[in-house]
């Protein structure tokens, strides 16, 4: 039997809301026919907004969403996508399928997306191929509520009042994609383009966030560090996040491998390079520490997930991917890790809602299923704003390859505002079951209750059979002499609640 000590009287940091955001970008059928439909398609909607979507993601509580980008953002220019729909400019998405983008979706629509779900706002700026002046310029038309030029333009398209705008992205992938720069290049273009995106209400200061390494790299965080926190002057406050970029690739790059067609051995091979993020996330932290060693920045996972090759038949530059028990233990695994890193991982957005990757919803024509990650993801919402309490799970090395070993079990647990307990523990076995003896130092349990996502590791759900993976309840748990005892089956996400007296 193996032990999970919890000790509630331990608690070891918070845990923001947006640790469970949500990443959005001009790729493939994501926003067009994944988010926005035209307003007579015949989905129904409101204002191009799907409310089936809609009413699924308000369901998970999302707290935040991310958009333009990703790569799309750096060729983005905000100016193409307001006004009137039938005279906005088309452009070519050349990152993503070459298929022609009208900008149908632009500002407006993403607040309006944004107001529909009751988030937050996270705009990503172009600095690859735009200017300082476009850049302030899009932050003042949309947060500045005088009079000025990008205001009136606002109001003359249709909104009065200025919208929140929470966090803001100071580019992507400038290492890549967004430029291919070096970090001290990017990092003194960095200071520049912040210092122009100005709170206007301070009541409502934006987050700035800092384009942060690819996987590895710790040149970059170093090269950008040196220039963005030489003092004094980032004592006015250059950075509130910096961003780390890390896809599960279970064959590599080139290769990814198949959604649906794996065995065990690629099985324990996707979990165990997804466990690689907690090295990321130590490392680049350690390098932080020296520079800003009161923990006043915050790590921004603002693109993670798994990346498999696209499913047969659909365009490759769409990223379409079918969504399995595997991408389950995915998500389980990588939300207890950034539960547990909450010290100094402020955001985290997978990639992406919908459609694309690791997407938490499916559509096809006016059809749409949620995946076993929508489900972990809500199950995973009782952890919002609540606080992380110390906890350990006994478990034991599995795997078929030396190389790509991972630990039985991973957990993390958390106490909300109203005293109650939220344990989420996953069992990474493709074949055993655990059973687990739970242990609360000086605590009374009073009562628990449970619910699991489980199944054979090749599950998923279809437009045919669309419950085949879902949220049910867990009874297994019992309370013996003021302890949980209970078996979690092989290949699970299992979330407990318990009440204490």
């Amino acid at each position: 039997m193996q032990k999970l000590f919890i000790n509630p009287k331990h608690q070891l940091g918070h845990i923001n809301p947006e640790i469970q955001g949500h990443f959005s970008e001009h790729l493939g059928r994501c926003i067009y026919e994944g988010i926005f439909v035209k307003e007579d398609s015949g989905i129904p909607n409101v204002n191009g907004m799907r409310k089936d979507v809609v009413a699924a993601l308000k369901e998970m509580q999302i707290p935040v969403l991310r958009w333009p980008g990703g790569c799309f953002a750096d060729e983005y220019h905000w100016k193409d996508g307001i006004g009137p729909k039938e005279t906005r400019k088309k452009m070519i998405n050349t990152h993503w399928g070459g298929v022609t983008e009208d900008n149908s979706f632009g500002t407006h629509e993403f607040m309006e997306l944004c107001k529909q779900l009751g988030c937050k706002t996270y705009i990503n700026g172009n600095v690859g191929s735009g200017t300082v002046q476009e850049m302030s310029e899009w932050v003042e038309y949309m947060t500045f509520e005088g009079v000025s030029p990008m205001a009136d333009l606002r109001k003359a398209n249709g909104h009065e009042e200025p919208w929140r705008v929470d966090y803001f992205g100071v580019g992507n992938e400038n290492w890549g994609c967004g430029g291919n720069m070096t970090p001290e290049y990017y990092a003194n273009l960095y200071r520049r383009y912040q210092t122009y995106v100005r709170t206007y209400n301070h009541e409502r200061p934006i987050k700035k966030i800092c384009g942060g390494p690819n996987i590895d790299d710790y040149n970059w965080t170093t090269g950008v560090c040196d220039v963005c926190f030489r003092a004094p002057e980032f004592l006015h406050g250059f950075m509130d996040g910096l961003s780390i970029h890390y896809y599960t690739h279970p064959e590599g790059w080139e290769i990814k491998g198949s959604a649906l067609d794996f065995d065990e051995k690629v099985w324990y091979k996707t979990l165990s390079k997804t466990l690689y993020i907690e090295d990321l996330i130590n490392h680049h932290g350690a390098i932080l520490d020296k520079y800003d060693k009161q923990h006043k920045v915050g790590f921004v996972v603002d693109e993670w997930g798994t990346w498999y090759t696209c499913e047969p038949g659909t365009n490759p530059g769409f990223l379409y991917q079918q969504n399995t028990i595997r991408d389950a233990l995915v998500a389980g695994i990588n939300l207890n890790i950034f539960n547990k890193h909450c010290d100094r991982v402020m955001m985290a957005n997978i990639a992406q809602m919908v459609n694309v990757l690791q997407a938490v919803i499916l559509t096809d024509g006016d059809k749409m299923i949620l995946t076993p990650t929508y489900h972990v993801f809500n199950m995973y919402k009782h952890h919002q704003d609540a606080e992380l309490l110390e906890s350990y799970v006994e478990s034991e090395k599995i795997g078929l390859e030396d190389q790509f070993m991972v630990p039985s079990l991973n957990e993390s647990v958390s106490i909300a505002k109203d005293g109650k307990i939220h344990i989420t523990l996953n069992n990474l076995s493709a074949d055993r079951d655990y059973e687990i003896e739970g242990i609360l130092t000086d605590t009374s349990v009073a009562s628990v209750k449970g619910e699991i996502v489980t199944g054979d590791m090749h599950d998923h759900n279809t437009f045919e059979d669309p419950e085949k993976v879902k949220t049910v309840a867990f009874d297994g748990c019992k309370i013996v002499d003021n302890k949980l005892v209970f078996t979690i089956p092989a290949c699970s996400v299992l979330h407990l609640e318990v009440t204490t007296d």
